[in-house]
């Protein structure tokens, strides 16, 4: 069952869409996942939308949403800045406790790429959340971008846009806008991953955001709760070392798979049977649903 639906953060009306499992029996309550989706993406037709359809497979509740200035959520169009997606996933926790199908001591967060830095963020600063599920994400934004901008030459057109735009917004107070591709390179046959919601400019303000956005610093507070980091080896979109990187600064119980599929979107409909089955056994050991032996 889907059920499309608004929830309020920080005054912005953001949409969302609820997934309840089939199976639940009247008056069960659910573990749960809320569902945070990548860059300047969407809720829909996205990785998001494969993950919390999965989630619902697996026998949990799970709420995507479209964080605020994406999709279809209040705020200005791709003013993204990372502390408000954290605090926008903290709010969603806050509307998914109160509905009836939850449990409100068992709710997880998951995400993808830059929604799987928000996630682990978030659970890193807010011990309401009781697990957390990383795909492909990061700790670091600077050293991130230094691995999506190998070269030096890729490397000084990178930060030659930022300091532009920074010198941009003070003389005019203006943003200078960039396509996401300037931000974060995805090679051509692989941008079909993308969602076609996807939004594909940003103000330099966001790439500003995430260069100085640090999972690093909180992903130890995460423990002992469980954390997953699952990122597909040879990413050429999110380096892999980011998921290395998080893993040694965790606590336990964290665990760390590193799979070989394609590159960065590791529920691609040829890897997702593979893929989910390593999910799925990961989550029946340290945040079971009772649905579970069902899925």
């Amino acid at each position: 069952m889907q059920e499309k639906l608004t929830f309020m953060s920080d005054g912005l009306k953001l949409s969302a869409v609820l997934h309840v499992p089939d199976q639940r029996k009247p008056g069960q309550r659910l573990p749960a996942f809320i569902v945070c989706h990548g860059f300047v993406g969407s809720k829909d037709e996205s990785h998001a939308q494969i993950q919390a359809e999965m989630m619902e497979a697996f026998g949990y509740v799970a709420l995507r949403f479209d964080f605020r200035c994406c999709g279809e959520s209040e705020g200005e169009r791709a003013q993204v800045r990372c502390f408000d997606q954290v605090a926008d996933a903290k709010n969603a926790l806050t509307f998914l406790a109160g509905r009836e199908e939850v449990d409100p001591e068992r709710i997880g967060i998951t995400g993808h790429s830059f929604g799987a830095a928000v996630s682990v963020y978030a659970a890193g600063v807010d011990d309401r959340f009781a697990c957390c599920l990383s795909s492909c994400g990061w700790g670091n934004g600077e050293r991130k971008f230094r691995g999506q901008h190998p070269t030096q030459e890729s490397w000084d057109k990178f930060i030659g846009i930022l300091e532009n735009g920074r010198r941009h917004k003070q003389e005019t107070g203006e943003s200078l806008w960039m396509s996401r591709f300037d931000a974060v390179p995805i090679p051509e046959h692989l941008r079909k991953n993308l969602s076609p919601k996807a939004i594909m400019e940003i103000p330099v303000e966001t790439a500003w955001s995430m260069y100085n956005f640090r999972a690093d610093d909180v992903v130890a507070n995460i423990a002992p709760r469980p954390l997953l980091l699952f990122h597909t080896a040879n990413d050429i979109i999110t380096p892999t070392i980011e998921s290395v990187r998080m893993f040694e600064k965790a606590g336990q119980p964290t665990e760390l798979m590193l799979i070989d599929t394609t590159a960065h979107f590791p529920l691609a409909p040829n890897d997702a049977p593979r893929t989910k089955m390593m999910l799925k056994g990961w989550l029946d050991k340290f945040f079971p649903s009772p649905l579970g032996a069902a899925a």
